[in-house]
């Protein structure tokens, strides 16, 4: 309970300090456009699959259309993936389940992007969740298991495109352990624990479904089906969008292998030895350990091909981003989880302390001041690898003085112009304004009366630079009144009628 406790806190206290994302903004105007109107469709060009947008509503529904209340949903994933590996303890050992999730408890990553409002918390719980219920469906044979390890890879599959690379990987984790351990999951030989059962269970048709096993199976492949069909037709509304969902691997198949985001292949390990070292050194003592014990716990085998099965997958990847790194960040924990476990049984010193107590207790302090830092004082310096081209809280600053000239106007829903050519996430801050028009050019000329405000790039190029062009075209209709830098390399200049300006 603790460990959940910690894990909440984390991710839920001051939840909207840090400023919207390019990425969360872009999420935001999709779940605005679905609010308000309806409407949504799934585009495999550019983004990611419906789940996040529609498991978003409930807290919509509750909290109304505000940061709190989108981040509210990716900070409950990232709490209940912590609650799922805490039922690991049967396959771990209740240590190495309490250890492994408070190693993800504390992440920086997880903690960071558990208070993001994009895929990446949603994507690891699903990953989760089909080991989670594969294990119990092995363990217990009840197809209950078998149903919810097929809807999370449904969920899986329409929540991200790169749910392939996550599922190839999970089978070729399962083969190792049949290659290294002799022996495959259904066994029984991978609990940490073997069940007491009888004889008989394993062979008994499956529990608390009617029929055969081969029925059940089936059942399970229609709700897998069903569910892509249901959130990628955006509940039958939009029968395109099940065509295009298969699209989107060909597409993005393209950009993991274009120039977008490329980076050298050993780049992940860089980033993991500076934002997650604890998790790393002990994700990688676990999978040793796992592999070279003479009485192999099966699961662990498998938690260490799956970590760095995924790692050596996404580096092989030119495309890379921080937050693909969550996908092997909880494997990593659980192979980590199982490395405490094993150093719980050596005692060391005169009073006979469990060695893994004084690791663990450095692994969780390193974690979580980094945490600390990243997420609630340096949650938009990019020197932090997880801060990637992120929105400056000066950002925050921008949108406070236009709702400050609104108000002088006496105007909540004041005429403005964003006439610079990147302004997300800015369109989600001025969701409740509809005069905010976001032309991303300069027009000929402006009515001041209509539009009081316009915001324009500021560039030491003179090509890219829309200060001096505007000045040079509206005279002392308009003056500066504040210029913010958006993000790195990005400068908004915000200019107000004169009388406005100078109220």
């Amino acid at each position: 309970m603790i460990i959940i406790l910690v894990a909440a806190a984390l991710r839920l206290y001051a939840l909207e300090l840090k400023p919207m994302h390019h990425d969360e903004g872009v999420n935001g105007f999709f779940l605005t456009n679905l609010v308000r109107n309806g409407v949504y469709k799934y585009d495999p060009s550019n983004y990611h699959g419906p789940t996040l947008y529609y498991l978003t509503l409930p807290s919509i529904v509750v909290f109304g259309l505000s940061t709190f209340a989108v981040r509210l949903v990716t900070a409950f994933f990232g709490v209940a993936t912590v609650a799922l590996i805490l039922g690991l303890r049967r396959y771990l050992g209740t240590i190495g389940a309490l250890a492994a999730a408070a190693l993800l408890a504390v992440s920086p990553g997880s903690v960071f992007y558990s208070r993001y409002f994009i895929h990446e918390e949603l994507f690891v719980f699903f990953t989760v969740g089909i080991v989670v219920a594969v294990l119990f469906f092995f363990e217990s044979r009840r197809a209950i298991f078998l149903m919810l390890a097929f809807a999370s890879a449904a969920l899986l599959f329409a929540t991200k495109e790169t749910a392939f690379v996550s599922v190839i990987t999970l089978l070729l984790a399962y083969l190792v352990v049949s290659v290294v351990a002799g022996s495959s999951f259904g066994s029984g030989g991978i609990f940490l624990h073997r069940p007491h059962r009888g004889s008989g269970t394993r062979q008994r048709i499956l529990a608390n479904f009617p029929g055969s096993a081969q029925l059940t199976i089936a059942a399970a492949v229609i709700l897998f089906i069903s569910l892509n069909v249901i959130f990628y037709s955006s509940f039958f509304s939009n029968w395109q969008g099940v065509g295009d969902s298969l699209a989107a691997f060909k597409i993005w198949s393209k950009t993991g292998s274009s120039e977008f985001h490329a980076k050298p292949i050993g780049t992940y390990f860089g980033w993991l030895w500076q934002e997650e070292a604890p998790v790393l050194i002990l994700a990688a003592a676990g999978s040793l350990i796992a592999l070279f014990e003479v009485k192999k716990n099966r699961f662990a085998v498998f938690a260490g091909a799956w970590a760095f099965g995924l790692l050596a997958a996404y580096s092989l990847i030119r495309y890379k981003t921080p937050w693909l790194m969550l996908s092997f960040i909880a494997p990593m924990a659980i192979a980590g989880g199982y490395a405490l476990q094993i150093l719980w049984r050596r005692r060391v010193g005169k009073w006979q302390v469990p060695l893994a107590a004084p690791i663990f207790v450095l692994a969780i302090l390193i974690s979580s001041y980094q945490t600390i830092v990243l997420n609630f004082r340096q949650y938009d310096n990019d020197q932090y690898i997880y801060v990637y081209s992120h929105t400056l809280r000066e950002t925050q600053a921008l949108v406070d003085k236009v709702n400050e000239l609104a108000e002088r106007e006496g105007n909540k829903q004041i005429g403005v112009n964003i006439a610079a050519p990147e302004y997300w996430p800015l369109p989600w801050y001025f969701r409740n304004n509809p005069s905010v028009g976001f032309s991303g050019y300069l027009a000929d000329q402006y009515d001041p009366k209509a539009t009081p405000l316009l915001i324009v790039r500021e560039s030491a190029d003179e090509k890219e630079d829309q200060v001096r062009k505007l000045q040079s075209e509206v005279g002392t209709s308009y003056q500066e009144v504040g210029v913010y830098s958006l993000r790195p390399g990005v400068r908004l200049a915000l200019f107000a009628r004169s009388d406005l300006a100078g109220g």
